[in-house]
């Protein structure tokens, strides 16, 4: 675009309509994650223009129910007046500050207060402004960490398959899914995969019960974490430095973890001095019905990455939490950890954190996150009477729906049939029925949900019904 004269701010914020808007995310709006071909194809793009509790509008008008929450981060719903006001007030009061040798008051509040809520001894807090950012931070200190140690070897990290854990560079290295990676290999070396805890397609990871077990699945949380084992051995334990886990792997649709896993998972750690990540940059806040989802699965981590709900989305912030042991050297002489973000712990951002974290305290969201999940969860499995759900998982508010092609023998779609189910109708036809979440394939077919933490039984309701009417007619044209 060429700028003939100057054009007034005003200009630019006016209300454009639907049509103006998608020309100029045509001709200049590089989207991510999209095939930009949307735009380019004349099919346009939905646009959403306004957030009100767990709804949303589009340039159209047309009202739907988020059921994502944007992206897993708008936890205390949409159109938060007081969060926008404290943002700005502190803007008025210092718009920024960076936290290279400085430090300002937003930012040792917050972090005083994230070390409140986290467990053990996790009492150090590196902030950032993403959840990728959060996780590269924790696979720098934790090289950083082993060498200082004297243990330079320990750098390789282990993480799941078809996990996702950021995109930089570092972080790719530590996301287990390689259609993610390949166009842009050669990645950072160091990263090895093990399976995940998807009980639902045990088998074909090559679990098999033993004769007469009670509990199958506690079963199967062994089997998984001693996978873990294996790869530390394997690769030798001087040269391994971390385990990367979220406690509800998020990609491949919502895989929590079976009973005593992390347990096991913190003893084989312990065992040959690996560092355990416990990356919660979804569910933590929340999402699981406490501030870290560690606490609800009874294991303390080395760290804890964070971000998205920390602010519900009004401001960006992310953070890496370490534990004292993981501080310990950076407390004396001349040793520095030389990283950092500009907007890492920007005050604006911290200030809205602390503003919405008194949100979550003053309506007690997870308690109600945790007395509502239940709740959620029976809703959701009565589309198990529908052909094409074969499965319903995840905790909290957090819920993949597994689509299959035979119920009985768990056959899966293939990429073609994948493509034309997804891409080709869920994805728009959720969202036209006034449903907005996501249809992914990123393992196998799955629809996952993560509304915002304040809606209850009605709206579980509403969100079953407009799934069971899209999934029928995904089937009939099966």
């Amino acid at each position: 675009m060429t700028i003939t004269e100057p054009i007034r701010a005003t200009e630019w914020s006016r209300s454009w309509n639907d049509a103006e808007l998608q020309q100029k995310a045509k001709d200049h709006l590089w989207m991510h994650f999209t095939r930009q071909s949307l735009m380019e194809d004349g099919h346009g793009v939905p646009i959403i223009t306004k957030g009100e509790g767990h709804h949303i509008w589009d340039s159209n008008g047309r009202k739907y129910i988020d059921g994502l929450s944007g992206l897993f981060v708008v936890n205390a719903g949409h159109g938060r007046k007081r969060l926008a006001q404290v943002a700005a007030r502190q803007a008025e009061e210092l718009a920024f500050f960076p936290l290279w040798s400085y430090a300002h008051p937003s930012a040792i509040e917050l972090a005083d207060r994230l070390a409140h809520y986290a467990p053990g001894d996790l009492n150090r807090v590196f902030f950032s402004t993403g959840g990728g950012e959060a996780v590269e931070t924790a696979f720098k200190l934790a090289k950083y960490y082993w060498k200082l140690q004297g243990r330079p070897t320990k750098h390789k990290v282990i993480s799941r398959a078809v996990a996702y854990h950021g995109t930089s560079q570092g972080a790719l290295a530590i996301t287990g899914i390689p259609a993610m990676k390949e166009m842009f290999e050669p990645v950072v070396p160091g990263g090895f995969r093990v399976p995940n805890t998807n009980f639902y397609r045990a088998e074909e990871m090559g679990f098999v019960a033993s004769a007469g077990a009670t509990d199958v699945e506690a079963e199967f949380g062994v089997w998984a974490a001693n996978r873990i084992e294996e790869m530390i051995l394997f690769e030798g334990p001087e040269t391994v430095a971390a385990v990367f886990l979220e406690p509800v792997q998020n990609s491949g649709g919502c895989f929590p973890p079976p009973p005593g896993y992390f347990q096991r998972v913190r003893e084989i750690c312990d065992k040959y001095d690996v560092l355990l990540v416990s990356d919660e940059v979804i569910c933590a806040f929340g999402r699981i019905g406490h501030m870290f989802a560690c606490d609800e699965y009874g294991y303390v981590p080395d760290m804890i990455t964070c971000a998205k709900g920390m602010t519900s989305g009004y401001s960006p912030i992310g953070a890496t939490i370490v534990s004292d042991r993981i501080y310990e050297p950076f407390k004396h002489g001349s040793t520095a950890f030389y990283h950092g973000y500009t907007f890492g712990g920007h005050p604006v951002s911290s200030a809205v954190a602390m503003e919405n974290l008194d949100i979550f305290e003053e309506e007690n969201l997870n308690a109600h996150v945790r007395e509502n999940s239940p709740i959620f969860r029976r809703t959701l499995e009565k589309l198990l009477d529908l052909p094409i759900v074969g499965n319903v998982r995840g905790a909290g508010y957090f819920f993949g729906i597994e689509l299959v092609k035979d119920k009985v023998t768990k056959e899966t779609f293939d990429d073609d049939e994948s493509e034309r189910l997804l891409r080709g109708f869920l994805s728009r036809a959720l969202y036209d029925a006034g449903l907005y979440c996501r249809a992914d394939d990123r393992g196998d077919p799955v629809i996952q949900l993560a509304p915002p933490l304040t809606i209850g039984p009605a709206e579980f309701d509403e969100i079953e019904a407009i799934l069971r009417s899209v999934l029928t007619e995904a089937w009939s044209r099966l």
